[in-house]
């Protein structure tokens, strides 16, 4: 089973996943998507999602999502499609530089995932950010992130089998199968 839980920054999302993931196994792979900057306020969230999980979960930090899906023995929870989706915008170069330079790559890459999430024949939990519900952002790398995010999260969603949208840690389910 495929499970999207989407919401805002700091909703709960995070903690739903894990317990989802939980129920479906002790070992699971925690596919971590995010930078290994040398940034104090990032490492503090990295250790308190670390904290949380147990010591039966394997932690795999990589950039190449497509990859580690297709690498799954077992369940597994991504965390996140947001952080994957800014590395790979960061790898492109995508700040300064028009959409049609880099835009068929970055969906390329996308849609790699996509694929790569719909055949994963292993119980899976994705987490990603809800950009949708502010005013579109002033700047043009604040749009390029929520024009390519919505986007991601749009398919990933119609390639889950279940949606859930966690506001202030309680889930609204969007869609089950």
């Amino acid at each position: 089973m495929r499970t999207l839980v989407t919401g805002g920054v700091r909703s709960g999302k995070s903690v739903v996943a894990e317990k989802l993931v939980s129920e479906r196994g002790t070992h699971v792979t925690y596919v971590a998507t995010g930078p290994a900057e040398n940034d104090s306020d990032w490492a503090e969230r990295i250790a308190a999602h670390r904290d949380r999980r147990p010591a039966t979960w394997t932690t795999v930090e990589t950039r190449d999502l497509a990859g580690a899906l297709d690498a799954l023995t077992g369940p597994a929870l991504v965390d996140c499609l947001g952080t994957w989706l800014t590395g790979m915008l960061d790898e492109l170069e995508v700040w300064e530089q028009p959409r049609d330079v880099w835009q068929s790559t970055l969906h390329e890459r996308t849609a790699e995932v996509v694929a790569t999430w719909l055949r994963c024949p292993h119980d899976v939990v994705a987490v990603t950010n809800e950009v949708g519900w502010g005013v579109v952002p002033e700047h043009r790398s604040g749009r390029i992130f929520a024009d390519e995010l919505g986007r991601l999260n749009q398919d990933v969603a119609r390639a889950s089998d279940s949606v859930l949208l966690v506001v202030a840690g309680h889930v609204l389910p969007l869609r089950e199968r």
